[in-house]
């Protein structure tokens, strides 16, 4: 069972999206929380598998909730689902720590995969926004973290291969199985392009490997 906590300003909107997905099989929606220190609160309590934040909160909003969770203890995946598809909120969301990023007109059926997709240890951005970020990023209207130093050239065609699979949001063990490879061994080519890329983690490989022109 994937437990869920719901961090949203409008009580309406939390209650409709805990009823939604309480009816798929295997998510609970094990708390609920209206701006983000009662949210890191409610994360500390139930110890969620994903957490679904709002950006657009009075108070303590979704970019400062997700900064708290990187300073604290609390290594929890966060999905981003939000009305706005600005792109500098989607960047700050990144850089901040969010695992994935949804628009709030997806399907029901969409919404589980992406939850799915996060506990499992994957990352997820609707290909329309990673398409906004990509062409904003490009034409210079917003930046992107780049100092880490990049080794490219190292990057073997394995690892290419499997950087391809972690920009369409798929799992260590959905990678294994589409590559014929042991979850283990995914494991260690996932680290070493995050190494290579200069990456904290898998979104921004896959934001730094769009930018780099690595996945055309």
């Amino acid at each position: 069972m994937i437990r869920l906590v719901v961090i949203d300003d409008q009580t309406l909107v939390r209650q409709g999206i805990r009823g939604l997905l309480e009816l798929a099989d295997d998510v609970e929606v094990v708390g609920e929380a209206d701006d983000g220190m009662t949210g890191l609160a409610a994360i500390r309590e139930h110890r969620p598998d994903v957490v679904l934040l709002d950006l657009r909160m009075p108070r303590h909003d979704g970019i400062w909730t997700l900064e708290a969770l990187r300073a604290s203890d609390l290594d929890v995946p966060v999905l981003v689902l939000t009305t706005f598809d600005d792109d500098d909120l989607v960047l700050a969301a990144i850089r901040s720590g969010a695992r994935g990023y949804l628009l709030k007109d997806v399907t029901l059926d969409s919404l589980v995969g992406a939850v799915r997709t996060l506990a499992e240890g994957g990352t997820l951005l609707q290909p329309a926004i990673t398409d906004r970020v990509l062409r904003a990023i490009r034409d210079g209207a917003v930046g992107i973290d780049d100092d880490a130093p990049l080794v490219v050239g190292d990057l073997t065609s394995r690892e290419v291969e499997i950087l391809r699979l972690l920009a369409g949001g798929y799992s260590n063990r959905e990678i294994a199985d589409a590559l014929h490879l042991a979850e283990g061994t995914v494991k260690n080519h996932v680290s070493t392009v995050l190494l290579k890329l200069g990456a904290r983690d898998r979104t921004r490989a896959v934001l730094r490997a769009l930018h780099h022109g690595l996945l055309e």
